[in-house]
């Protein structure tokens, strides 16, 4: 590799980065109770328009378009009550570092994500494991998920805790 060569690696790998972390920051910047629903607002600089989302690992579709994707996470209405919204109020998305392969104008990543949500009762917590394999395009408007496969790592239900600190008192 040529010194040019080295650093537009660099600079598309970091886009790509920030393009999963955009995927968070798209769940996150609407919580369950918050009236604007429209993950749309992030995640045009996500997704390309005709991506398709594999999340078969989970019991859904291997083949999900877009639109689709948001509606099994806020509902048709986009008003927060429907799909996942039905059942989670509160929500915190971190993707982890991805590992990414750019090869010209495409790249692969594959990363880590680590999800928490508060049931809209508030009686319990629900931490979602697992992996993205996503395949990206460098588009017109910069790099976007083309294809996104996700892979269940765990499900796991925690009761809730009122006052953390009760359990160091214990």
């Amino acid at each position: 590799m040529t010194s040019e060569t080295d650093v537009r690696y660099l600079l598309d790998r970091i886009a790509v980065q920030d393009v999963i972390a955009r995927y968070g920051l798209g769940q996150d910047l609407h919580q369950g109770n918050n009236t604007d629903q429209d993950l749309m607002a992030q995640w045009a600089e996500v997704f390309s328009r005709d991506a398709v989302i594999d999340a078969s690992d989970v019991g859904q579709s291997s083949e999900i378009g877009l639109a689709d994707y948001i509606d099994f996470m806020r509902g048709t209405d986009r008003k927060g009550t429907a799909g996942l919204g039905k059942l989670f109020g509160l929500w915190q998305h971190r993707e982890g570092y991805a590992t990414v392969v750019v090869d010209g104008d495409r790249a692969t990543a594959t990363s880590p994500f680590f999800h928490t949500h508060e049931t809209r009762d508030g009686r319990a917590n629900v931490i979602h494991t697992g992996l993205w394999h996503d395949r990206l395009e460098r588009r017109p408007e910069g790099w976007r998920i083309v294809h996104r496969r996700l892979e269940n790592g765990f499900f796991h239900t925690f009761a809730r805790i009122d006052n953390p600190g009760d359990l160091l008192e214990r």
